[in-house]
């Protein structure tokens, strides 16, 4: 017995039907004993309702206007959810970011939290209620209005969590759990029971939509023991925590892929020697993330550096890069799309430093091309033709033997 926290996102409270079954995992958390908060996003799409509608007013919406209106979506679900838990017979009670006590960093769209003061939330839960708050949002210190950014939530309910010392966090989502890959387009995917706070966070980095990335690093900071698990169903999840039993603690443990990759090449005249440093400094400057990073000189008094971003930046890239040319001694720029991630991630890779070459050959005899690699202590990641992502995948979950 003790407190228990429990996220539910947005396909799980998308209709007043799914509602009432997420008061039925409240209560049934209740009568085992245990003091519960229920952390909820906006249901269904409305979310992106909301924005389609300010997208129809302005084509760049105001940022603080825009977390007024977003923020609304979790005040229907925190209210209908509340109703729901007094209309079967347990008090409960909803509170928006700011009465939670959630205070944020004064930054509008993407605020990171900054403190939680859990007094209201603790009176409520001393006085036996099922307190019911509203994920991906907080206040600032001036009063303002924030929202964390997509996936906030996620975020939110491990905040609370830690502020609170819970015993348990359980990310509710329309999946069983983590699973070895994307059980959509590999068929032979296995759910994991465990997994550690670094593995998950490769994966969630890496496109595995699961949990959100900021969440998973929340609760690795401060200890707290997560599980994802299915939302309407009382059955196991994956745990994710600091270390693994024995049983579980193979090479290779996920396999992650991401396609809408391009890679951008820009050249320069060896004498002329690029600044690169300041080339990143330019697209940092301007919000553009950079991922994969190659740099190569050749014998023809030439060099190159390539590196891969969202294809959806590269106009934003290109036009940056352009209007820089002269100062970066850029002498001409090359893009090339259609291209996808793939990754293996694994906490053993670090003391099996054959894992790498394992995944190249088995890429490579199945005549898959390999366009770039990166690698880390616990991941390596290729990027591939997307046209081959899937088929890469399977041919990665079959040579670790994921599935058994």
């Amino acid at each position: 017995m003790g407190l228990v926290v429990l996220k539910f996102g947005g396909t799980s409270v998308s209709t007043v039907d799914k509602i009432g079954k997420t008061a039925d995992q409240a209560i049934y958390e209740k009568k085992q004993g245990n003091k519960v908060i229920v952390v909820v996003s906006a249901m269904g799409k409305s979310t992106d309702k909301l924005v389609a509608m300010a997208e129809e007013i302005s084509e760049a919406p105001d940022k603080r206007e825009m977390d007024m209106l977003l923020s609304t979506g979790e005040q229907i679900t925190i209210a209908l959810l509340a109703m729901t838990l007094k209309e079967k017979g347990h008090d409960a009670i909803s509170y928006t970011g700011w009465q939670a006590g959630i205070e944020t960093e004064a930054v509008h769209s993407n605020a990171r939290i900054a403190d939680i003061d859990s007094a209201r939330i603790e009176s409520a839960l001393d006085a036996g209620q099922i307190v019911v708050v509203a994920g991906f949002q907080g206040f600032t210190t001036d009063g303002e209005i924030t929202t964390l950014g997509r996936g906030g939530s996620d975020t939110t309910a491990v905040a609370i969590a830690s502020a609170l010392n819970a015993v348990k966090c359980a990310i509710c989502t329309d999946v069983v759990g983590v699973f070895t890959t994307d059980p959509r387009y590999v068929k032979k995917a296995q759910k994991l029971e465990q997994i550690t706070y670094d593995e998950m966070l490769e994966l969630a980095n890496l496109g595995a939509g699961v949990l959100h990335p900021r969440s998973v690093e929340y609760a690795k900071n401060f200890r707290i023991p997560l599980e994802v698990r299915a939302s309407h169903e009382q059955v196991p999840g994956t745990m994710i925590e600091e270390d693994l039993t024995m049983e579980n603690t193979k090479v290779v443990r996920g396999i992650a892929f991401e396609d809408q990759i391009t890679r951008v090449t820009s050249h320069w005249k060896q004498k002329e020697a690029m600044r690169v440093s300041k080339v990143f400094t330019k697209l940092a400057e301007n919000n553009i993330d950079v991922d994969i990073i190659i740099q190569g000189i050749t014998g023809l008094g030439h060099g190159n550096l390539s590196f891969t971003i969202k294809t959806s930046a590269l106009l934003a890239t290109l036009a940056v890069l352009e209007e820089s040319k002269e100062l970066l001694q850029i002498e001409k720029l090359e893009s090339e799309q259609d291209l996808a991630k793939v990754s293996i991630v694994g906490s053993g890779m670090v003391s099996n430093p054959g894992v790498a070459a394992q995944m190249f050959e088995a890429l490579t005899e199945n005549n898959i091309p390999i366009k770039m690699i990166s690698t880390s202590e616990i991941k390596v990641s290729t990027v591939v033709p997307a046209r081959k992502m899937v088929e890469a995948a399977q041919v990665l979950h079959d040579q670790f033997e994921l599935d058994k």
